[in-house]
């Protein structure tokens, strides 16, 4: 399946919107999840932000020493990770993901919250198979039930998080940390969100 055309028309609309009030990594603060999952990429390993927005986690991930690439399926994100950042991001969707063992550690943060529930298991082997043995993996997901879109019209699957450990420990990973917490994203609204930290 491609990315969702409604959702990839409001990122693209968007981004400027997007970049500027919600997506700094001076106002979201996430050093937690970055020190978790930091703590399992050895000094200048290599990293993948796949869904990296406009770029701000993959750019602090690059000033901190590692080999940074990034994954977006909105050419305008791309663009301003490009613009911001100077950043070169690869503009596809989850599934083109074909690496194998190439990756110290994946973050994929808020990104595969855009999959089809039936597809995320294939997304999570996907990400399995392009780590290196030992790889780290950021997660981060809105907690809830279903799938809807949200008033913008972005397309969400919503998940517990024992429902999120049992997929995980299902394609070969162990979650070692994990967060929740409460934000309000692009649509306003406050939703409940977790953070997870695994290894392969």
């Amino acid at each position: 399946m491609t990315a969702d055309r409604e959702t990839l028309d409001v990122y693209t609309e968007a981004a400027e919107a997007y970049a500027n009030c919600f997506a700094s990594s001076k106002d979201v603060d996430q050093s937690a999840d970055m020190a978790a999952f930091l703590a399992l990429i050895p000094a200048g390993g290599r990293i993948l932000d796949l869904g990296c927005g406009p770029g701000q986690w993959a750019a602090a991930f690059q000033a901190a020493g590692y080999a940074v690439e990034a994954t977006d399926a909105t050419k305008a994100m791309a663009d301003l990770a490009r613009e911001r950042f100077g950043l070169e991001v690869r503009v596809e969707a989850f599934e083109a993901l074909a690496a194998e063992a190439d990756y110290h550690g994946i973050w994929a943060n808020f990104s595969l919250l855009h999959a089809p529930r039936a597809e995320f298991p294939g997304h999570l082997a996907r990400l399995r198979k392009a780590l290196k043995p030992g790889g780290a993996l950021h997660l981060g997901m809105k907690l809830g039930s279903g799938a809807a879109r949200d008033s913008l019209g972005r397309f969400y699957t919503y998940y517990g998080e024992d429902e999120l450990r049992r997929l995980l420990a299902e394609a070969g990973f162990t979650v070692t940390a994990s967060r929740r917490g409460n934000g309000a994203g692009l649509a306003g609204k406050p939703e409940t969100f977790v953070t997870l930290t695994a290894h392969a």
